[in-house]
């Protein structure tokens, strides 16, 4: 069973895309329609910012979003015309929109403008706050939380610190505002952490402060035709497929600002049975996170067109 995984924000890399561009006409169309659409929201030609950057514009959230999803999209139907389906899919936060096209739960077009306007709501929600996002190596979850606790009591909750992403065994990432982060990095240090590494994002993504852009996302939702194929699709803030009981739009309000479970989301998807993992993205990261997360599972990952080849040459093997 094939299982397919979409990187999140942070991997994005100047150049993206550029090989898939040149050489797939379905690919250009692909990025060349994601033009069009989000810039009905935000002024954005994505093949000049994720080919030419600079790092710095690339990096902010109201590009990265747009950007990321239409590369993912474009790898995408490349790899459906090569006859490769998932199984089971997720995605690392606004990786979660590609695996909802993947499926099938969403079309190109309205992915597309809802992930502009996520972008957009959540950089609106980060404005005039001193955010951190730092990731916590080599501690336990509740070693984890007990820290983020004792750091939002100290400031009374008026800034915050929480549990952002579960990435894989022994990585944990924290997000909120700066002093609340770095309070909560000085207990983790205390506690044994192996080392806490800034994470290169430009919001207090997965915390409540990302609520304004809940909120405004629920609104979008009510507009949205969601398909009922979504039953691949496992969920960021649940670690699994979705119940009869949840629907798709509450819980893309939910994710946005609660812990991303994707260590648990793998070993769902492994335990389901699936044995052979794809990540599609910039950099390697969910690749490393999925091989220290399960054992005898073969992992192949898409950045570059070289990449896309010769993982339909193993497959195919």
């Amino acid at each position: 069973m094939l299982g397919i995984v979409y990187a999140g924000q942070g991997s994005q890399r100047v150049g993206m895309g550029q090989d898939f561009y040149e050489k797939f006409d379905s690919f250009k169309q692909t990025i060349d329609g994601a033009t069009n659409v989000v810039s009905k929201v935000t002024d954005m030609d994505v093949a000049k910012v994720s080919f030419e950057g600079p790092i710095e514009k690339l990096s902010e959230t109201t590009y990265t979003q747009p950007a990321m999803v239409a590369f993912a999209i474009g790898v995408t139907k490349l790899l459906k015309e090569a006859g490769v389906e998932a199984d089971y899919t997720c995605g690392l936060s606004l990786g979660e929109y590609s695996a909802l096209y993947q499926a099938g739960a969403l079309d190109e077009e309205s992915i597309l403008e809802l992930i502009a306007k996520r972008g957009k709501y959540m950089a609106e929600a980060s404005n005039g706050l001193d955010v951190k996002m730092a990731a916590v190596l080599g501690m336990d979850r509740d070693t984890v939380l007990e820290c983020c606790d004792k750091a939002n009591a100290e400031f009374k909750d008026e800034k915050i610190v929480q549990a952002a992403n579960y990435n894989c065994p022994g990585q944990i990432v924290i997000s909120g505002d700066a002093a609340a982060v770095d309070r909560a990095s000085a207990y983790l240090k205390e506690a044994g952490a192996k080392r806490i590494l800034p994470v290169k994002v430009s919001g207090p993504f997965h915390t409540r402060l990302m609520k304004p852009a809940g909120d405004k996302l629920a609104k979008e939702f009510e507009n949205v035709d969601f398909k009922n194929d979504a039953s691949k699709v496992i969920f960021n803030c649940l670690g699994r497929t979705k119940s009869e009981n949840e629907s798709v739009p509450e819980l893309l309000e939910k994710q946005v600002q609660s812990s991303v479970y994707l260590e648990d989301s793998i070993k769902f998807m492994a335990e389901a049975g699936v044995d052979t993992f794809i990540e599609i993205g910039p950099g390697k990261s969910i690749s490393k996170f999925i091989n220290k997360t399960v054992s005898d599972v073969k992992v192949y990952s898409i950045d570059t067109v070289e990449d896309f080849e010769n993982t339909l040459k193993e497959l195919n093997a």
